[in-house]
């Protein structure tokens, strides 16, 4: 059917439709994993400022004025992206009802659009060993400093160690260390944290060591396992080597990593007749427009092994 001015509306409002109704089914039936390990705080303007405390406000005797943990002690900034993912339909596939293939892409700009924020969070994840957090150092790093002023203790939430499900020793030098490294952790008062390591991150080359050191009753060298169901496993693709791996204290409302969505992923469309770009190149388009970032949180709830037993 020729599109001309007398039915160009109506057809493209129907393929404007039909186009987001496949582009909201495949979103909608995507899984995302984000939420496992980031908190989402939505911002309303350009950037958000968190100011993170090496306290974790807790209850405490009252005697005399109450003792206030202001939310001051560093200043760590976030400031949104831009994203996009745009699909072009030529009128002359539309004029000859050609349009199966751009169901796929649909589909496609839809499935990324969900997993928009995995791709965030996770990236952020891998970059620990690089990139700094709220106190200054990296996110993963040998030498933290916790303290008030006065008293200053340094912790470390950095390892090595290769995950290992080969013998006892291998086991607890690696996943072993790093539960002890996060369990071990105090508040700039000397009071335990209590943190419970709730997930291990692993990428697709260490699938089945994690599942062998989690749901095995005993481990390859025939030893009784001690870590059987101590965690969940979340194989992760978008992680950057081979060898790394993330334990995480993810039980709590406060995770390890931040989500920050100023625009949630949206479907956008332009099907006007009388755009420049039908005019100059007999094109449509449509896609997927989101706003937002990611960053880390609390690296007291995360332990991270560059894997590389150096």
């Amino acid at each position: 059917m020729i599109i001309n001015e007398q039915n160009g509306a109506r057809i493209l409002a129907a393929l404007s439709t039909s186009i987001k109704k496949v582009f909201d089914g495949a979103f909608a039936s995507t899984e995302s994993n984000y939420d496992k390990v980031a908190m989402t705080v939505p911002s309303t303007g350009a950037s958000n400022t968190y100011a993170w405390t090496d306290r974790f406000p807790a209850l405490r005797k009252w005697i005399g004025d109450k003792a206030v943990k202001k939310l001051t002690g560093h200043a760590y900034i976030l400031v949104n992206e831009d994203y996009e993912g745009t699909v072009e339909v030529d009128r002359n596939d539309i004029e000859d009802d050609n349009l199966g293939m751009y169901t796929i892409e649909t589909e496609s700009v839809a499935e990324s659009a969900k997993r928009w924020p995995d791709g965030l969070v996770f990236k952020v994840l891998t970059k620990g060993f690089s990139e700094k957090c709220y106190d200054g150092k990296t996110f993963y790093a040998t030498d933290h400093k916790v303290g008030d002023g006065k008293s200053v203790e340094t912790y470390s939430n950095k390892i090595t160690a290769p995950l290992s499900a080969a013998t006892l020793a291998e086991a607890q030098a690696s996943l072993g260390a790093a539960i002890t490294l996060m369990t071990s952790l105090k508040d700039s008062e000397g009071e335990p944290l209590n943190l419970s390591p709730s997930l291990l991150v692993v990428p697709p080359a260490l699938r089945e060591t994690a599942n062998v050191l989690v749901t095995t009753d005993r481990l390859e060298d025939g030893k009784p396992n001690p870590y059987k169901n101590a965690v969940e496993v979340l194989v992760c693709g978008w992680l950057a080597t081979t060898t790394e791996w993330h334990l995480l204290d993810a039980s709590r409302k406060i995770k390890p990593i931040v989500f920050q969505p100023r625009k949630k992923p949206v479907f956008v469309a332009q099907f006007d007749m009388n755009s420049d770009n039908v005019f100059m190149r007999k094109k449509y388009r449509y896609g997927a427009e989101a706003r937002g970032v990611a960053g880390f949180g609390l690296w007291q709830q995360a332990v991270g092994s560059t894997g590389t037993g150096a």
